[in-house]
């Protein structure tokens, strides 16, 4: 087997039983391969094919002269559960929307089921083989896979954002993202056009892409004021939250995750405190329904559908020209809502 792991012809070759120039002609003509090579030997060098998983690498690219027009989309959470139907929803759109258009059908990969662990791109009973090429969406990727997908010759596109391989300096990842740091460097700097010099922020500011640029935007921004209270957890209880958030002196509160705004926006209300009167509230990006709240929240949209369509139309770039694909980054726009107001007066004073 090749240094690190990657399959090769000749691996193909000696698991078969055949030469390696035999493995070349059934990868690379199968008509020229039927009339010329025995039906059971075609056999064991597909069958090697399709138990090893070789679609990743050059030659299998090459396999039959067309394509099968088939788009692969995986995505690493359910792309349909109701608490997550606003965020995927969008994409899917786009992709099929563009996929309509450039002659292509779609093949939902889901990877391995459920009972068996975190979802995998490449697992035991691996069909990206049926596909030209996969469109790939997931709030975290793994790295593993996608050092394997960069490795490969499998053609792929990454949506959101994704660092490259092995640092800063290596291997590009193909992506289509959001531009997360200029979108809540601009919120930043609407609150503190608004007065408010004391600020929370409840998010993380490690992890998924999506959550270190967030965090990267907001700290660009924060310069003269004060980070009063940071909540690296999501999920939290709304009452401790609020609580800490009013003891920490904090004006205006920075949420990541549409839920936790709602049920503190929920909880801020049920104690009589206006919102944005006495505490002001911005969603760094609008994931999921605000569950009937009522309340329309000061944030930006996350252009959802326009990343999957340009996500696609470069996933077929790269499958029909070859090209190495590439890194681009769409703008949010703000959504100005009813959450950021203006300091409360009584807050100006500095005890």
């Amino acid at each position: 087997m090749a240094k690190g792991g990657r399959l090769t012809q000749r691996d193909i070759a000696r698991i078969a039983g055949v030469s390696q120039a035999t493995v070349s002609l059934v990868l690379n003509d199968a008509k020229a391969a039927a009339g010329r090579i025995p039906d059971e030997t075609r056999e064991r060098v597909q069958k090697a094919i399709r138990e090893t998983g070789y679609v990743a690498d050059p030659i299998a690219r090459r396999m039959a002269k067309g394509l099968n027009r088939i788009l692969g989309v995986f995505t690493y959470e359910p792309a349909f559960p109701s608490a997550q139907a606003d965020f995927f929803a969008p994409f899917l759109f786009g992709i099929e929307e563009t996929a309509q258009a450039l002659g292509y059908d779609l093949l939902l990969l889901t990877g391995a089921p459920a009972n068996r662990g975190k979802r995998k791109i490449f697992h035991e009973n691996n069909r990206l083989r049926l596909a030209d090429g996969c469109v790939i969406l997931g709030r975290e990727f793994d790295r593993a896979e996608l050092k394997r997908l960069v490795a490969g010759d499998y053609p792929f596109v990454a949506v959101g954002r994704r660092d490259p391989i092995g640092g800063p300096t290596g291997a590009p990842v193909p992506y289509v993202g959001a531009d997360y740091v200029a979108a809540t460097a601009e919120m930043v700097r609407r609150a503190r056009a608004r007065g408010h010099t004391k600020l929370a922020y409840v998010g993380p500011s490690k992890g998924a892409e999506s959550s270190v640029d967030r965090w990267a935007g907001f700290a660009s921004a924060i310069e003269g004021a004060e980070l009063a209270l940071h909540i690296p957890e999501v999920g939290g209880k709304a009452l401790p939250m609020l609580e800490a958030i009013r003891a920490s002196g904090a004006t205006v509160v920075f949420f990541t995750e549409m839920a936790d705004a709602v049920i503190v926006d929920a909880a801020a209300r049920s104690q009589n405190l206006a919102v944005p009167g006495d505490l002001s509230i911005v969603v760094l990006g609008s994931h999921l329904r605000p569950m009937q709240s009522g309340t329309r929240f000061t944030t930006f949209s996350v252009p959802r559908e326009e990343m999957a369509r340009r996500a696609t139309q470069m996933l077929c770039e790269r499958i029909e020209a070859g090209s190495a694909g590439d890194q681009l980054v769409l703008p949010c726009e703000p959504v100005e809502g009813d959450t950021l107001g203006a300091i409360h007066r009584s807050d100006r004073l500095d005890p």
